[in-house]
């Protein structure tokens, strides 16, 4: 690549928990003719997607060539934290071929194809496609898309309601920036599940645009990468239920952090996770403990009421102290209860 060629970006954009760290995992370890840079965007102050994707650094995308940004939405902070991280990566001694851009599972992908056109940048990168991770199974049961036929109810009985929830908002202005969908966890959808997604999907789409279907982020990294789409040029296309706002904001969500002691019993943790989305509506869990007696981290991710876990690592040297980060809508984060469910 030479200096004058603007260096692609991907931005990769999905709800909470749809995979979006396992597919840039593979991307990393399966993109071997491209230099890879990774900008994470963490929506809480503990980087668990940043320290997952560190785990499997290689040659090919270096761990310095993998960055947080923790300060809140990246389509709120362009100035103080995108801008500058840009330039640090354009400035590195080996110049990346290609930046993956993880957005938090909270944020608009459109606000942040804007910043695209700020002049500190603008003749130096280019949004080389939107790919946006739809949780196959989640679509399937309408948890994340808006049903207007409800929504018309709704304010029929009550004259207040005159907007739609947040999540089916974000849920929206993800499918309709996207420039290819990737229908996530395709294998716990079974075939009538991803017909229904599938169709759910093209509803809320604005343009008719592939959906393919991903399993574990297995994904041929030719599919998805070097799409040439310009995005930032091409934001007529790409409708927003923001389109008007000079900004947004994401007070209708919460995150806290919850520090965790060394857990005896890793079924009753699962348990209370369980509970936790059942009886308060948490929408996402993720982070670490540790377990009495295990030399390896737990690594714990959790939508809604389904929960993965897996040991990831040695502790090695580092504390063994966990953290968890519990997402949900402003009105249902109970911090004390959150903290004594969880035994912390």
């Amino acid at each position: 690549m030479t200096d004058l060629a603007k260096i692609p970006v991907t931005v990769i954009t999905g709800f909470l928990g749809a995979g979006k760290t396992t597919l840039i995992r593979h991307l990393i370890t399966h993109s071997k003719e491209r230099r890879l840079a990774v900008l994470v965007n963490e929506f809480g102050t503990v980087g668990v997607d940043g320290d997952i994707l560190k785990s499997c650094a290689d040659d090919n995308c270096p761990a310095e060539n993998i960055v947080e940004l923790a300060n809140g939405c990246i389509c709120c902070t362009v100035a103080d934290d995108f801008i500058p991280t840009i330039e640090a990566l354009m400035a590195m001694p080996v110049r990346p071929d290609h930046i993956l851009i993880e957005t938090s599972g909270l944020a608009l992908p459109k606000p942040l194809l804007k910043a695209f056109d700020w002049p500190a940048i603008r003749s130096k990168i280019t949004v080389d496609g939107v790919i946006a991770l739809a949780d196959a199974e989640a679509v399937a049961a309408g948890r994340f898309a808006a049903d207007v036929a409800a929504v018309d109810a709704q304010r029929l009985a009550d004259e207040s309601i005159n907007h739609e929830t947040p999540l089916s908002e974000v849920f929206e202005d993800q499918i309709s920036c996207a420039d290819i969908i990737l229908m996530s966890k395709a294998d716990l959808t079974g075939p009538e599940g991803l017909v229904a997604a599938r169709k759910m999907i093209e509803a809320e789409s604005p343009r008719k645009i592939p959906i393919l279907e991903m399993t574990e982020g297995v994904i041929d990294p030719n599919v998805i990468l070097g799409l040439n789409a310009a995005a930032e040029d091409d934001l007529a296309a790409r409708p927003s239920h923001h389109d008007g706002s000079d900004d947004h904001e994401h007070d209708d969500f919460e995150t806290i952090v919850v520090s965790m002691p060394e857990v005896d019993d890793v079924d009753a943790l699962i348990a209370a996770i369980e509970r936790l989305a059942n009886e308060q509506h948490i929408l996402r869990v993720k982070g670490y403990v540790a377990v009495t007696g295990k030399p390896m981290r737990l690594l714990v991710q959790a939508v809604g009421a389904r929960v993965r876990h897996q040991f990831d690592r040695p502790w090695g040297g580092d504390a063994r102290r966990g953290h968890l980060v519990v997402i949900a809508e402003h009105d249902h984060i109970d911090s004390a209860k959150i903290r004594s469910l969880l035994g912390a």
